[in-house]
């Protein structure tokens, strides 16, 4: 009964994210023969990607001459792509390299193991700009090879912002010249805490790793090959435990503390009152700047205690010197100071929505974490938003109500609740909802220690976000179709090794079933 309720999508185009707009027309296009492909040089790089994809898939099977064109065209927003299939032909046009980058993967999408292309013309473009993943490396590290693959995964979904979160209580993760000690001291920590955060249990490992700045080069290379943005994260003024394990002088108490080995928020944070910190802070971001393209540097500004400020000599002079309210205010004058110091170099921050506290700084973009509430504040007040919300944005929360799921540090984000989120809050206005550049989903990695995990914790879900970030808000009524293409797509990442969560995929059956109809 089941497989027959899915006939209704036998012209359904068999790839994630749903394009906005085909029309199914003339013969399919067999994946055989000699591909000839005509294309500038500003689409190089797409150009090489659709031979090598063509070579393999093709195998060398006899047939005749393709003519593939690909090429950018003016006065079309710069990721809308027409994408036509016809006998012998293959079109991608667009308004950058991106967009004819996003043609191809919707292209090598719709083959889906079947070694021929359906006749079509399709025209793609994106709901929101921002389209997000983050990775938190700091509680556990992952190699340049994993980094990598996290990117294709996020380019094959139409994603374009990776959010690379750096430096932690829990161990300081990218080389900086200037500062040697953030990596010698702060990259390591001496054990790791263990099981449910309740039991308080440590292991006796030592534990850490970083990436050279030749390796960053490396991996934002990779990134803007596939029309990525990474957006590094610095955190400050909280969350900087690492960091005062090598310099301990940043610290309102000047102590010599370990690398945090648990997890949690902790009191000992930069001391506001201390100019050495913002001569620390800028040199590092001196560094970070030429490392990373990226308009947007991420300051973290979440979570950090005032128990340090509160009792510091230093900061209370600075709250008095400054004129401000408290140490809420403190924390607003730390974030516009390093604001004003980026934006004098060309560059914008984003911060969680903490920075709300005490006063936005002037040009900031807010990610709201906590639930939207940020956000709305943000984009009322005229400042750009990013959504990624605890539910359903957090994918270290568990998927399923499996008790044999891995342990995760809690909550409950299933596929359906991510496939029906909508970024844009009801209660903003026309002019209001335009500052939101879109959503984010987070993975926080304390009870994620594998990449083969963090695989499971992302897929199937990032197939949902893609979705409402490129083909916009979804409904309820679409779910059975989306389950459909989800399976399609998650057999085609599992026959490359990818660790695809099972809980929202129809059977293998019944997509065999729905395949034999068509």
């Amino acid at each position: 009964m089941l497989a027959t309720s899915y006939l209704g999508f036998a012209q359904t185009l068999q790839v994630i994210p749903q394009p906005q707009s085909v029309v199914f027309e003339g013969e399919a296009l067999p994946v055989s023969g000699k591909l000839y492909v005509l294309a500038t040089p500003a689409v190089k790089g797409e150009a090489d990607l659709l031979r090598t994809w063509w070579n393999a898939t093709s195998k060398g099977a006899k047939g005749g001459m393709v003519q593939a064109e690909l090429r950018i065209i003016a006065g079309v927003p710069a990721e809308e792509y027409t994408l036509k299939v016809a006998p012998g032909k293959i079109v991608v046009v667009g308004g950058s390299a991106a967009a004819v980058f996003y043609g191809i993967q919707t292209l090598i999408q719709a083959e889906a193991g079947q070694k021929s292309l359906p006749g079509m013309t399709l025209r793609d473009q994106p709901a929101f700009a921002y389209r997000g993943m983050h990775l938190d490396v700091c509680r556990h590290f992952f190699d340049v090879a994993f980094v990598k693959r996290y990117l294709d995964l996020m380019a094959e979904h139409k994603m374009n912002r990776f959010h690379w979160h750096l430096t932690e209580d829990q161990g300081w993760r990218i080389e900086i010249k200037r500062y040697p000690r953030l990596t010698e001291v702060g990259a390591w920590r001496e054990a790791s805490q263990i099981g449910p955060y309740g039991d308080q249990r440590f292991d006796s490992t030592r534990y850490g790793g970083f990436y050279t700045q030749e390796e960053v080069r490396d991996i934002v290379a990779y990134a803007a090959a596939r029309h990525i943005t990474v957006i590094p994260e610095i955190e400050l003024p909280g969350h900087a435990r690492a960091a005062l394990a090598a310099y301990p002088e940043l610290s309102c108490r000047a102590a010599r503390l370990p690398v945090s080995i648990g997890w949690g928020v902790f009191d000992d944070v930069y001391c506001a009152g201390d100019d050495r910190v913002f001569t620390f802070l800028e040199g590092v971001l001196d560094e970070v700047m030429v490392l990373f393209p990226s308009e947007y540097i991420h300051i973290g500004g979440d979570e950090c205690p005032k128990t340090r400020w509160h009792d510091c000599d230093k900061c209370q002079a600075r709250i008095k010197a400054e004129g401000l309210a408290d140490e809420h205010a403190l924390q607003s004058y730390f974030i516009r100071r390093i604001e004003a110091y980026l934006n004098e170099r060309g560059r914008q921050i984003i911060g969680w929505d903490e920075i709300l506290e005490g006063g936005l700084a002037p040009n900031a973009t807010v990610m709201s974490w906590r639930g939207e509430a940020g956000g709305i504040a943000a984009a009322k007040a005229g400042h750009d938003a990013i959504m990624t919300p605890g539910k359903p944005c957090y994918w270290d929360h568990y998927q399923s109500k499996d008790p044999g799921e891995p342990h995760a540090i809690g909550g409950y984000n299933p596929v359906e609740s991510v496939f029906l989120y909508n970024p844009v809050p009801a209660e903003l206005s026309t002019e209001e909802a335009k500052h939101i550049l879109g959503a984010q989903a987070n993975l926080w990695t304390e009870y994620i220690l594998t990449p083969e995990q963090a695989e499971y914790m992302i897929l199937p879900r990032q197939f949902a976000l893609a979705e409402v970030l490129w083909t916009g808000p979804r409904r309820a009524e679409q779910l059975p179709e989306f389950r459909l293409r989800s399976m399609y797509r998650a057999r085609a990442l599992k026959a490359r090794g990818f660790n695809v969560a099972p809980h929202f995929l129809i059977s293998e059956s019944i997509a065999q079933d729905h395949h034999e109809a068509k």
